[in-house]
C-alpha cells in the first residue's frame, strides 16, 4: 500500500492531554518512525533522534525557506534569519549572535530578576491562578522589550500585541493570527523609524545593528529589516511560557522533586536542562527536501513538508535511557535537541535558559508548595505543552 492510498499514520489535530502526545510519539517511534498525515495539507514527521539530527545538519538538502513550521503560519514576506537558508541566512545570524552570547545575556539577569519578582508578587497576591497567563506569559514579553531597548510606548504596545499574538496562535484561527501579526509588523516599522532618527549603539541595540549592517557592501533591504525586527519581537515569547507551564505540572506531580529543588537551588540549572529534554516546547519545526530522500525505507519527494519532532526525538529510547523519566544530571543531556542543531540552532538559547532558571528559582523561593488546581489546556502545533496551568499556591513569608 503506497502513501497515497494508506490511511494517515497519526492525527495531529486530535485533542491532547498533558501526556497523550508523548504516548502517541512513543508508539510512532516503534511502529512508524517516519510517519505521514493528511492534516495541515499533508506532511511527514520524523520521530527518531538520528533522523531529526540528519535533517538539521544537512542544510544543503533540507531547507527552511519553503516552510519553517507545521502548520504554515507565515502570511507575509520572509523573516530572516529563520526563513532563510545558508549562506543567505548567515549575515543575519552574524548580526544577532553577538547580542545573544552568554556573556551579553548575563548582563540582563538583574533586570530579569526584578521583572520576575514584580510579576510573581502580583500573581501570589491574587492567590495564584493560571501561571501561564498571569506570570510565565508576561515575563518573556517584558524581557524582549528590554533587550530590544523599546521605548515605553512601544514596550506597552508589545505587552498587548505579544500576548494577543500568542492567544491567536493557540486558537489556530487564521484571521486572528493575521491581524495580530500585522500589528506586530506595524510595531516593527515604528521601531525602525525611531532608530533611524535616534540610533543607539549597534553593539547593544538589535535594531540599530540591523540598520548599520552591510551585506556584500550594501545595506539590508528595507523589507528584510522589517521582517527581521518582526521575527525578533515574538520569537522568544511562546516557548518560555509553555515550557514553564510544563515544569509547573511536573513539579506538581512530583512534590519531592519540587521540595528538593526549593531546598537545593544549586540543582536548578541541571534541572532546567532535563526539563528542556523531557518537555521540549517545540515539535513542528519543518524542513523541505530539495531532492528525493529516504528515511528508514520511506521515500519523501521534493517539496513535501517534513516536521522535525524535537519532542519525540528527545525521548528516543535509543539515545536516552529511561527516556520518559526525569533524571537529574543525565550523562548525555547535551544530546537533547530543544534548541535544534546546525545552522539554525536557536540564537536565543542562552536567554531562554536564563529566563527559565530565574523564573523557577523565584517561583520556588516565593512559595512553600504549589499544585495544579483545575484543567490544564494544551497548545496545538507547532508548540507542545500547556498554555493554561491553574495553580493553587502556598506563598512563603520571604
Amino acid at each position: 500500500m503506497n502513501r497515497m492510498t494508506r490511511p494517515p499514520d497519526f492525527d495531529p489535530l486530535k485533542s491532547e492531554t498533558f501526556d497523550s502526545a508523548h504516548a502517541d510519539y512513543a508508539q510512532l517511534r516503534q511502529r512508524c518512525p517516519v510517519a505521514h498525515t493528511d492534516a495541515y495539507g499533508g506532511f511527514w514527521a520524523l520521530t527518531r533522534h538520528d533522523d531529526v539530527v540528519r535533517a538539521l545538519q544537512e542544510s544543503d538538502v533540507f531547507v527552511t525557506s519553503v516552510q519553517n513550521v507545521v502548520p504554515r503560519v507565515a502570511f507575509t514576506g520572509r523573516r530572516p534569519p529563520l526563513h532563510l537558508d545558508p549562506p543567505e541566512h548567515t549575515p543575519y545570524r552574524a548580526i544577532l549572535n553577538p547580542l545573544l552570547t552568554s556573556e551579553r545575556v548575563a548582563l540582563l539577569e538583574p533586570e530579569i530578576c526584578r521583572y520576575t519578582r514584580e510579576y510573581l508578587a502580583a500573581y501570589l497576591a491574587n492567590g495564584g491562578g493560571d501561571l501561564c497567563e498571569k506570570f510565565a506569559g508576561l515575563l518573556p514579553v517584558r524581557v524582549f522589550g528590554h533587550w530590544m531597548k523599546l521605548p515605553p510606548h512601544l514596550e506597552a504596545q508589545l505587552g498587548q500585541a505579544g500576548p494577543a499574538f500568542v492567544r491567536a496562535v493557540q486558537s489556530a484561527e487564521a484571521d486572528a493570527m493575521k491581524e495580530t501579526s500585522f500589528a506586530l509588523y506595524d510595531m516593527a516599522r515604528a521601531l525602525i523609524a525611531l532608530r533611524r532618527e535616534q540610533p543607539l549603539d549597534p553593539a547593544e541595540d538589535p535594531t540599530s545593528a540591523m540598520l548599520v549592517a552591510r551585506i556584500h557592501g550594501e545595506p539590508i533591504p528595507e523589507e528584510m529589516v522589517v521582517g527581521m525586527v518582526r521575527q525578533v519581537l515574538v520569537v522568544g515569547i511562546v516557548a518560555p511560557m509553555v515550557m514553564m507551564g510544563s515544569i509547573a505540572v511536573h513539579l506538581s506531580r512530583h512534590r519531592e522533586l519540587q521540595h528538593d529543588l526549593r531546598s537545593s537551588p544549586e540543582k536548578i540549572p541541571a534541572a532546567i536542562e532535563e526539563f528542556l529534554r523531557l518537555y521540549t516546547p517545540y515539535r513542528g519545526f519543518a524542513r523541505t527536501a530539495l531532492e528525493p530522500v529516504v528515511f528508514r525505507g520511506e521515500k519523501i519527494e521534493p517539496g513535501e513538508p517534513i516536521a522535525l519532532l524535537y519532542a519525540s526525538a528527545n525521548r528516543d529510547e535509543a539515545v536516552f535511557k529511561d527516556s520518559d523519566q526525569f533524571i537529574l544530571g543525565r550523562e548525555n543531556i547535551k544530546d537533547h535537541l530543544a534548541f535544534g542543531r546546525g545552522a539554525h540552532y536557536c540564537a536565543g538559547a542562552a536567554l531562554a535558559r536564563l529566563e527559565l532558571r530565574v523564573m523557577l528559582e523565584e517561583l520556588l523561593a516565593a512559595t512553600l508548595d504549589f499544585e495544579v488546581n483545575g484543567d490544564v489546556a494544551m497548545t496545538p502545533f507547532p508548540e507542545i505543552g500547556p498554555w493554561r496551568v491553574p495553580l493553587k499556591v502556598i506563598a512563603s513569608m520571604r
